[in-house]
């Protein structure tokens, strides 16, 4: 009896709460529309096509366009929620470079994201339409006051290879200039193969 009383008597506090909450949330989430089964089905698409492991090639370029360097590494993904959440871990051994990574579809939001964080503890979140191959990152602040916005791109998307194009601007998306350009190759079959 004494448990029932405390849940009534929070009530009216946890209602508060929720009221509060709910005006601090984004437009965008109360208004989102989910996805369209067509829309989900390319954005799960895309996280079945990634389970696996992969060669990857990074090409860094210069301010001037030219390539800097290129680097092999790895990508790997393997499923945490089927149909919905694949987690990785990239590696550039080159630069002693690792990630972790998550790739997921947000059904009710009609997007698809990926995050990754390495060493240095920064969190970049990518986010697109579920059924596109692009997805950008919020703007990041600089220490200069300014402010760095990625975009990357999948494209030249076969069974087993595809590229990925990182771009950035630091001028709110007015100019993009190459940062990347990765070039994916499947080492293993993906499971079900």
């Amino acid at each position: 009896m004494q448990s029932s009383i405390r849940v009534f008597a929070t009530r009216p506090a946890c209602t508060a709460l929720a009221a509060v909450l709910l005006f601090a949330l984004p437009a965008t989430m109360l208004h989102a529309e989910p996805a369209s089964p067509e829309a989900l089905a390319v954005g799960v698409a895309q996280l079945r096509h990634a389970i696996g492991q992969w060669n990857v090639t990074t090409a860094q370029f210069g301010e001037d366009g030219s390539v800097l360097s290129t680097m092999p590494g790895s990508y790997r993904f393997e499923w945490v929620v089927p149909d919905r959440v694949a987690s990785g871990r990239s590696e550039i051994p080159e630069l002693g470079t690792a990630s972790g990574i998550l790739f997921y579809v947000r059904e009710r939001r009609a997007t698809i994201e990926m995050v990754s964080v390495g060493a240095d503890g920064h969190l970049w979140v990518m986010t697109g339409p579920i059924d596109g191959e692009t997805r950008s990152t919020p703007p990041t602040p600089l220490a200069d006051g300014g402010s760095m916005q990625l975009r990357f791109t999948r494209f030249n998307v076969e069974p087993d290879r595809f590229e990925s194009r990182m771009e950035f601007t630091l001028d709110d998306g007015a100019t993009w200039k190459p940062g990347n350009h990765q070039v994916f190759l499947r080492a293993t079959a993906a499971p079900g193969d």
